[in-house]
Parts: C-alpha cells; structure tokens; sequence
C-alpha cells in the first residue's frame, strides 16, 4: 500500500486509541494499523472483483442471451424467463427476484455476505438497465456459449469478491441443511425446474440452448473459484520419509510437512509402529514426476492424493514448474 496511506492508517489507530485513553504500546498500534492495512487491501481487492463481475455479467446478458431470448439457470433463468412473459424490465426482476434470497443470506450464512450481495445485485441491476451493449450474434450455437460463458465468470469473480448475484447457491445451502441433499443435488433440482418450465412455455429447443448455456456457466464459474491450476495434496506413508523429504525440497521445489503417526497395521497385543507423514501440495501437472520420483525411493509407499481449490502462501507459488 502506498507509504502516505499507510501513515494515514497508522495515525487514526493510534488517535482511536487515545480516545479509549488506553495506554498501547507502539507495538500494538503497528499490530492493529497492519491487521486494519490488510483488510482494506482485500476490501479493494474484493470490490474490484465484484466490479468486474458486474460489467462480465452485463456484457453476457445484454450481448448475447437477452436480444436472442435465451435464458439461463438459477435466479437469473427465473428472472429472463419472467421477463420474456411480462416485459417487466430486467433489472427490476433481478432485485426483486434476488431480494428473499438475501434475505435469506442474512440468517443462514453472514450479514456481510448478505450485504455484499445486495451492492452486487443492485449494481448488475443499474448496469442492465443503464449500460448500452451492443448485440454481439444471432448464431444460437456462439449465443449459449458466450453467453454463459461472460454470465458464469461474472457469477465467479462475484463469488471470488465474497457475495453472489444468483441466489441459488443461499437457497442450496439452506435446503442442504434442513435436508440431506447435498447442495449440487438441490442446485440441479432447482434448475431441471427451470428448464422444464423454459420447455412448456417457449419451446423444447430454447430449453436445450438453456441447458447447454448453463452448463458453459457453471464450469466457468467452477473455473473462476478454484482457480487457473489445480492443486493437488498428496499424503505419504513411508519408512524412507527423510529421503522423500529431501526429494520434494530439493527436487521438486516444494515445501512438506511432517506428521507423527503409528502404523494401524498390527495384530491384538501388539505394539504400533511409530512413522512420519509426509503431506505436501502441488499442482496436478507436477503429481506424476513426484509419483516417479517417490517409486524411485520406495516402491512400497502409500500414496494418497485429493483436489484442492485453491492455496495460499508457502511455497506453492514461488517456483516455476520444472
């Protein structure tokens, strides 16, 4: 952050402080005037993100599904479909439809991602209705793609700026908890709803573009939240645990942790066998190398490997792949 700002931050911690008339130390002051830095980083980088989203989100509406009467899933399907039957504006259906789920937010997940989310909806609301865009296609095949391509990276990078502009999701994770669906159960649910809705008032065709519209959406959006590189956390069970170490150091340039463990493997009355878990993370391009550098050591290693969205810190990101 710019030094005059940090200054500025510094200066209003510690006049705060005064007021309190508490005695802090100069140590403490500079503790709250960095953890204060840090949240309006992430503020601005998460206002940016919604920012973002909102001129993605427009772009894809007005651009390509609006002009062509396509719709999507979720909330935003309900609120074009609406739209197609009663010319009720857009941008009106987008709040109004919108508005229980953020209600909703409110009690079931937090009262800052419920009003993050009223800010993104209302300013996709204003975007829609104010901002001029120029129809991009009539092809139907570049509409259900781009279309949900620009919707769903709008819904990510929303999502990424920590609120929604589809209330979907809130309602899934509702349900989930009142129910035992999962939340990608009830998300399909909700949105063949949609789609056989879209199939009995329009037609079986738009219905099958919404669906292909949709499916574009929500791997963009899988896509945006995850991340660009897939991690990979691997978890191994070795007697030659240094050696592994040392390869994942040396060789491949990552960082490991070690856990102590015991062998379960071991017959009544008998005594376990203490070992070291190796656990490190890595992209999913880097999983085979390390595979072929651990057979190399120990042929006999338990490898268990799982998906990770996304990591932060360490030294994941320091180093190029090789």
């Amino acid at each position: 952050m710019i030094h005059f700002v940090q200054n500025i931050i510094y200066r209003t911690v510690k006049q705060i402080e005064e007021r309190k008339k508490k005695n802090t130390s100069k140590a403490d002051i500079d503790k709250k005037a960095s953890n204060v830095e840090i949240e309006i980083n992430h503020l601005i980088k998460e206002f940016l993100f919604i920012l973002v989203a909102i001129a993605s989100a427009s772009f894809g509406l007005k651009g390509f599904l609006l002009p062509n009467s396509f719709i999507d899933g979720g909330v935003t399907g309900i609120s074009l479909i609406v739209t197609a039957l009663t010319k009720i504006p857009l941008s009106v259906l987008l709040v109004a439809i919108n508005l229980p789920f953020i209600i909703l937010a409110r009690y079931t997940i937090s009262l800052q991602l419920a009003v993050r989310s009223v800010i993104a909806i209302a300013l996709l609301a204003i975007s829609v209705h104010f901002v001029p865009f120029p129809t991009i296609t009539d092809d139907k095949l570049l509409v259900a793609f781009f279309g949900g391509f620009f919707l769903g990276l709008g819904i990510g990078l929303a999502i990424r700026g920590g609120s929604v502009i589809d209330g979907t999701e809130i309602l899934a994770v509702f349900i989930s908890r009142k129910t035992g669906f999962t939340i990608g159960d009830i998300i399909l649910l909700f949105n063949i709803i949609i789609f056989s809705v879209a199939a009995y008032v329009f037609s079986i065709e738009i219905a099958l573009y919404a669906i292909l519209t949709y499916l574009i959406a929500s791997k963009t959006v899988d896509f945006v939240v995850s991340g660009i590189e897939e991690y990979v956390g691997v978890t191994i069970i070795s007697a030659q645990y240094e050696e592994i170490r040392l390869m994942i150091i040396e060789k491949m340039g990552r960082g490991c942790t070690l856990y102590s463990g015991k062998r379960g493997f071991s017959k009544r009355g008998e005594s376990l066998k203490t070992t070291e878990v190796v656990y490190t993370v890595l992209t999913r391009l880097e999983l085979a190398k390390l595979k072929t550098e651990i057979d190399k050591i120990d042929k006999e290693a338990f490898i268990i490997s799982h998906s990770i969205k996304d990591v932060k810190g360490g030294m994941i990101k320091k180093r190029k792949l090789v």
